[in-house]
């Protein structure tokens, strides 16, 4: 017994659509098809000339045709009413599931936006907290401006902070370095402006690194054994290298593309670590292996999908923040290697990194002339540093003085700017040759000295009175610098040559 898929009644003129091999009543079909041109069930285009008869048996004799005057004629009119209204039913329960799925689509979206704002209202709260903490760690009133309060709204979703024990770590060594720091002098022996003066080359290191492609990218000299230093290169090894002795120590590999920063993990007690990071995506750690008397690898770091601009060690001496062109920059434990925060992606890529000593803030310069200082502890930004020159230009370097009141960048693309942190604006600005292409900035560890280096050699000049106190321009282009032990030397990397500058003899 077939029965027909609009009224659900046994048909009486029985056809099936070559279509969807649906069986209709073909009084009904036929009107929908007139009225409509398509398979009610399917939606195909449908012509009554896709319908196929039924030949049932014993077949069933049509009735005789009705009359205008007679009850088969009232019979018929009401069969047509009956018609009329299943074809009507039909098409309310379409339009009734059309409107269901309208309005999941509409709840759905009314969710996510929900969830959005209420992630973006998290977040300008975060903000706000650290602004207000950096202001009053500087001396800062904070703005009350009734004005600038916001409609607030039911927050959801998870928290993306890292781990509290992290955050107190963290805010451990905030309180233990920012209640001596700001008021500590510079140690006894250390170099003062005069003799920095003095300051002639007195070393030169050659042919680090392979001729092809040549040259040092990135340099950094070890705090505990002050004749050590790490380069790396575009022929994408790093090397540890021992003064004193003019032997290289280790020649690291792993790296697919040139090496961008390097740095040293250095902390009483534990394995000293060398850390990389390069224009390949990936970060790698070594660490001193006392049995076998080498460096061996430890983990590498695939967190980014950029290449990665900024390495830096935080001075708690067990995170490592790194920095990338995927507009975004992540945070690392180093006891176990595993990533215990990274951001939300950004509005653009981050070309520079830096961390402030207190070990709470961190600066990530960007392509678009912007700096972001953001707090670490909620993973919010707690300041946006805009030069007001128009022209923008790349952030490719970022140094935060020692006393935590400045904070060093190119100010244009031949000029320095210094940031004062307490009044967000710049207070100096050092105009460098129109064809000074600065690569690295960087201030000394009492806050005294500020290094430049770049394309036309190095300058460094006094703090606060900012005159130029030397020109290091001894084999060309300053690739990356650093201050040695107590100020007294200045490391430069030049080429395949690693030279130093310092008192003369």
């Amino acid at each position: 017994m077939f029965f027909c898929a609009i009224s659900g009644e046994v048909p009486q003129d029985p056809v099936v659509s070559s279509k969807s091999g649906k069986v209709y009543e073909r009084r009904l079909i036929v009107k929908y098809i007139t009225e409509n041109g398509t398979d009610p069930i399917t939606g195909d285009k449908l012509e009554e000339s896709d319908l196929i008869a039924i030949k049932a048996s014993p077949s069933n004799a049509p009735p005789r045709p009705p009359t205008q005057t007679s009850i088969p004629a009232l019979l018929h009119s009401l069969q047509n009413e009956w018609d009329a209204v299943m074809l009507e039913t039909w098409a309310l329960k379409q339009q009734y599931t059309n409107v269901r799925q309208e309005l999941s689509h509409a709840l759905y979206r009314d969710d996510a936006a929900t969830r959005v704002v209420a992630r973006l209202i998290r977040e300008r709260d975060a903000a706000r907290e650290a602004l207000a903490n950096v202001q009053a760690s500087m001396g800062i009133s904070a703005p009350t401006d009734s004005a600038a309060e916001d409609v607030e709204m039911a927050e959801s979703g998870a928290e993306n902070g890292m781990p509290k024990a992290i955050v107190d770590q963290i805010t451990e060594t905030y309180q233990a370095l920012s209640s001596t720091r700001k008021k500590r002098k510079a140690p006894t022996g250390y170099v003062s402006p005069a003799d920095v003066k003095t300051f002639t080359a007195k070393h030169t290191i050659p042919s680090l690194h392979s001729a092809s492609p040549a040259g040092i990218t990135t340099l950094a000299v070890s705090r505990l054994s002050p004749s050590q230093f790490l380069t790396g290169g575009n022929d994408k090894i790093v090397q540890l290298y021992d003064r004193s002795t003019d032997k290289v120590l280790a020649s690291l590999k792993g790296h697919t593309k040139k090496i961008t920063h390097v740095a040293f993990r250095e902390r009483e007690g534990d394995p000293t670590m060398l850390l990389s990071a390069g224009a390949d995506k990936i970060a790698k750690i070594w660490a001193y292996d006392a049995a076998s008397q080498e460096y061996i690898p430890k983990s590498t770091l695939r967190t980014h999908k950029g290449e990665l601009t900024g390495l830096s060690v935080h001075p708690t001496s067990t995170l490592l923040a790194l920095s990338s062109t995927d507009k975004t920059f992540s945070i690392h434990d180093l006891t176990n290697f595993t990533q215990v925060y990274r951001s939300l992606s950004a509005d653009e890529g981050f070309t520079s990194l830096s961390i402030h000593p207190d070990g709470t803030l961190i600066g990530l310069g960007t392509a678009t002339s912007t700096i972001q200082i953001y707090d670490i502890r909620v993973g919010a930004i707690a300041a946006t540093l805009t030069p007001s020159n128009s022209v923008p230009f790349t952030i490719n370097t970022l140094s935060f003085s020692e006393n935590g009141y400045h904070l060093a960048a190119p100010n244009a693309s031949s000029s320095v700017g210094i940031w004062d942190l307490r009044k967000q604006k710049v207070t100096q600005s050092i105009a460098l040759e129109d064809d000074f292409k600065i690569n690295k900035l960087q201030y000394d560890t009492s806050a005294q000295f500020l290094g430049v280096a770049g394309s036309a050699g190095g300058r460094v000049y006094a703090h606060k009175s900012w005159e130029e106190l030397v020109r290091l321009e001894e084999g060309g282009e300053i690739s990356d610098f650093t201050f040695g032990e107590m100020g007294t030397e200045i490391w430069g990397a030049t080429g395949r040559e690693v030279r130093v500058w310092g008192l003369p003899a």
